[in-house]
């Protein structure tokens, strides 16, 4: 290392970001701590103070922070004094791309009886961001920011939240491209409105009714959960959705023609038909698709499934190559027996892999009629994989019915595997 060019070690040195191993590095020889003086990135872990008192701690991270001439990524996991973040910054806001903060550990975080957004104000002097990324904080007021032109990418994790200050937040960054906000709750209704996102991902907390109405022309992939009112302008090009609701129930989901969609997963514990309808409708070109809904219905009583056709389903899915049916919806394809007045031109032509979970034997016979009816009309079905989850084997026919799935799967060994 001694008979490298400077600039050599100070390439090798900008590939640390970890805290600790570039401070051991500046121990090494007074040429190391020069080179460290470049380096691009810093990384505090969670536990880098553990044994340090607080103030002892900021003040290390504040040298660190000012003894760097570039310093494009600042990522601090370790709790820290929120009151000490602003001089930091400042000291680097120049040239600063990426920010990650984990604001649940801060030690002053309620000072003067007040929490949150105060704390996020002073991230306005690092107009450069790129990428912003903040756990545990409060949004129940607006931060004092002006515009993050070049942000392109923002996420909230465990997040408390109000609607206004979630809308002046994303307001604050008009040219966003990925939006997540992961684990988030206190919000009723989120209101979208960004011409370049492209990358959406929602998750709140609760069984509260939260609604959501998007708008963006370039949305490719929709990743949401927990909402019971969903509304997507129709201008968009959403080749990824995936809508989830663990509680409660989603009464309408309004997306428009989903023409380019590749991917769609629908799962909750109650979903009301309407919205499923809709959606699988729109969905016509979708090539893989998951059904993992539990009920239906719009009130709090369960509803079963309706009856659903299969041969009009598959003709309605033309090009679905993959699919994943749960045991409710499972159970409504089997209920409708268009099998038997069948068109002889009927073929299932895309289908190549299908998952199906079965966790009753009730309506046996039309179950293994389906499972045969999937393999004999799918000309290029390569794996089916039946997954008997939850069967209670106090029921006098789950024996019996375990039993067919068995011999169904030795006549078809080479494509249906059991789980």
């Amino acid at each position: 290392m001694n008979s490298l060019p400077d600039a050599i070690i100070q390439h090798i040195l900008s590939l640390l970001s970890n805290a600790r191993d570039i401070a051991a590095c500046t121990c090494v020889s007074k040429r190391w701590k020069e080179a460290t003086l470049f380096i691009p990135s810093l990384y505090f872990p969670r536990n880098s103070f553990d044994a340090i008192p607080r103030p002892d701690a900021d003040a290390t991270i504040g040298r660190m922070i000012s003894s760097t001439f570039r310093l494009e990524e600042l990522v601090l996991y370790c709790p820290f004094l929120a009151s000490s973040l602003a001089s930091w910054l400042s000291s680097c806001s120049c040239c600063l791309r990426v920010l990650e903060l984990r604001m649940d550990g801060a030690a002053d975080k309620v000072v003067g009886g007040s929490e949150g957004p105060h704390q996020l104000d002073c991230i306005d002097v690092a107009k450069g961001l790129e990428a912003l990324k903040l756990w545990g904080v409060s949004l129940t007021r607006s931060p004092n920011w002006g515009s993050f032109q070049r942000l392109h990418t923002l996420e909230i994790i465990g997040a408390t939240l109000r609607d206004s200050a979630l809308k002046d937040a994303v307001h604050a960054c008009p040219n966003l491209t990925h939006l997540a906000l992961l684990g988030c709750d206190g919000i009723g209704s989120v209101s979208i409105e960004l011409e370049r996102l492209e990358k959406c991902r929602l998750d709140f907390l609760g069984p509260g009714n939260c609604s959501l109405l998007l708008s963006s022309p370039s949305l490719q992939v929709l990743e949401i959960q927990g909402f019971s009112w969903v509304r997507v302008s129709q201008n968009h090009r959403l080749r990824t959705l995936c809508i989830a609701k663990n509680t409660g129930r989603v009464y309408k989901v309004d997306l428009g023609k989903l023409a380019d969609l590749d991917y769609l997963s629908l799962r909750g514990v109650q979903w009301s038909w309407s919205a499923i309808h809709s959606v699988l409708q729109c969905a016509s070109e979708v090539k893989h698709l998951v059904m993992k809904i539990e009920f239906c219905g719009d009130f709090d009583t369960f509803q079963p499934f309706p009856e659903i056709d299969l041969v009009e389903f598959f003709n309605n899915h033309p090009k679905l190559r993959n699919f994943e049916i749960h045991g409710a919806m499972f159970a409504a394809l089997c209920q409708k027996n268009s099998l038997k007045s069948l068109d002889s031109s009927f073929v299932i032509r895309c289908l190549e892999k299908v998952l199906i979970t079965v966790r009753s034997p009730l309506n046996a016979e039309q179950k293994l009629n389906t499972l045969e009816s999937l393999v004999m009309y799918s000309v290029k079905l390569r794996k089916m994989v039946i997954r008997i989850s939850q069967m209670k084997n106090c029921h006098e026919t789950a024996d019996d019915f375990f039993e067919e799935i068995c011999k169904f799967k030795q006549m078809n060994c080479k494509i249906v595997w059991i789980e």
